[in-house]
């Protein structure tokens, strides 16, 4: 008995230390970009389309799941969320509200909403079913709750979900997972690609693929302690650097027809595909050459994250 209960502690201290090893899963844009994308969203909004998301975000939003139904939060998760929703009171604050939700487990069915992994292979590895309900489907089930539910508290969230997933959808790896015969489920967006990027002491760090792409590969305004999220004077001014950088002229936008999400999620794919994971295996050191390209995607893809949500909110509040 003895023996077994000395395998056991040391089957599990091994499963604990390969998880302490693995890089943190990351699941979007960190707050900085997905405040960059709500700054150059509330620019462009209508006066009309600023007073109604003033309206709902303005109230305390009870939680529903997707499915319809109100959770019953223990003590401690009525705290998360209370502390989540105030801080996250104004437009530009309120697109990291979903990830601030991560935390409370009772909101889980959430999690899966936040991408669309569509999966491609490198070495003929035969590709997963593309899972349902997903970002494109949960867009979609937003908007209509915007636009016709009777429901402010319903709205309400319903504006806050939508403030959020355009910013994903504009992530690339939150768009594509590369599957392999070493990770025949794809690789979660990135999040299973470990990848040494240097360090502010001039040091070198491990982290993750999707990890340094949620941060703009190093180049967006980073989180205070605590998962504080960035001021909004630094949030303002990328915001300006992006759209000087990638002007609302370029065709390729379709601003006037702002409900296709799918075809901003087949552009983040083909980016992620071409892209992101050209030239990196798991381990690897991206070059300067690959920083320099990914930068400019990355601030291409939170400008135009931020023209759509702008012409959306608009076509609804014209």
């Amino acid at each position: 008995m003895q023996r077994i209960r000395l395998f056991r502690m040391t089957v599990a201290l091994g499963v604990a230390s390969l998880i302490l090893c693995l890089p943190s899963i990351s699941l979007g844009w960190g707050a900085g970009g997905h405040m960059i994308v709500a700054k150059v969203a509330f620019e462009r909004l209508s006066p009309h389309a600023k007073a109604e998301v003033a309206k709902l975000l303005a109230i305390k939003v009870k939680v529903k799941l997707p499915d319809g139904t109100q959770p019953a939060l223990s003590p401690k998760s009525k705290g998360l969320l209370a502390a989540a929703t105030a801080k996250s009171k104004d437009f530009v604050n309120a697109a990291h509200w979903p990830d601030d939700l991560r935390p409370i487990k009772e909101f889980d069915p959430f999690k899966p909403l936040h991408f669309i992994d569509t999966p491609f292979s490198d070495d003929g590895t035969a590709l997963p079913t593309l899972p349902t309900p997903n970002i494109i489907t949960e867009l979609n089930r937003d908007v209509d709750i915007l636009k016709n539910s009777t429901d402010d508290n319903a709205r309400a969230e319903a504006l806050r979900f939508i403030i959020h997933f355009v910013g994903d959808v504009h992530q690339p790896l939150h768009c594509a997972t590369r599957v392999s015969s070493a990770n025949p489920q794809g690789d979660r967006g990135g999040n299973l690609v470990s990848i040494k990027v240097p360090a502010p002491n001039g040091t070198v760090k491990r982290t993750n693929l999707h990890s340094y792409w949620d941060g703009g590969l190093g180049t967006f305004p980073p989180e205070g302690p605590n998962f504080a999220p960035p001021s909004l004077s630094k949030v303002a001014a990328a915001a300006t650097k992006v759209v000087a950088q990638n002007p609302d002229t370029d065709p390729n936008l379709k601003l006037n027809d702002p409900l296709n999400f799918q075809s901003w999620a087949d552009e983040s794919f083909a980016l992620a595909r071409d892209v992101v994971y050209k030239g990196i295996t798991n381990g690897s050191k991206p070059n300067a050459t690959y920083r320099t390209n990914g930068v400019k995607v990355a601030n291409q893809r939170v400008a135009w994250g931020g023209y759509r949500l702008a012409a959306l909110l608009n076509s609804i509040w014209p």
